[in-house]
């Protein structure tokens, strides 16, 4: 499926949405491998198989092997630290859980396999999906300490936000 494809499936409710699926390849701030990293982070994260197939298929022309493999790992390894960070964000800062080690094997994150600044877009975008205030907060600052802008993380969280919406259409109907 393309992302043509894509669009003709979303009903005319979401028509909104047929327009904004264009911010992957329209992003000013990010370069088109950052922009479909973080498209397949995202659909993957928002688990629509239309989604991810479209997004997948559109992004294979754009990325190589390795960064498909880095932005399906960085929608698992959110998977698991969003759940996580979420909960001790919940149980507050005097929570006896924020002082206990995690205990989660997270080595991807040290050695994603593309550039350090590139996955911490798709997990900052994964985690603004999730709604983990804790991650969203963390990889923001992490990606403006490595020179990333304020308009790229827009740009990143911009097309969460597009395939998330995308997804929970397609669900709907």
């Amino acid at each position: 499926m393309s992302i043509e494809q894509l669009k003709g499936r979303l009903p005319e409710h979401a028509k909104d949405l047929r327009l904004n699926l264009g911010v992957i390849a329209a992003s000013t701030a990010l370069t088109p491998a950052q922009a479909w990293g973080i498209a397949i982070t995202c659909a993957i994260t928002a688990r629509n198989r239309e989604v991810v197939d479209a997004i997948e298929a559109e992004a294979a022309a754009h990325l190589p092997a390795e960064a498909i493999t880095a932005a399906r790992g960085a929608a698992s390894i959110m998977g698991m630290n969003n759940v996580y960070y979420r909960f001790l964000h919940y149980m507050g800062s005097a929570s006896e859980y924020g002082h206990m080690p995690a205990r989660l094997r997270m080595q991807l994150i040290g050695n994603p396999g593309i550039e350090k600044l590139d996955f911490e877009l798709e997990c900052l975008a994964a985690s603004a999906i999730t709604g983990c205030e804790m991650c969203v907060r963390s990889h923001e600052k992490v990606i403006r300490e490595r020179g990333g802008t304020k308009e790229m993380v827009q740009d990143a969280v911009r097309i969460a936000a597009v395939l998330h919406a995308a997804a929970v259409t397609l669900d709907g109907q």
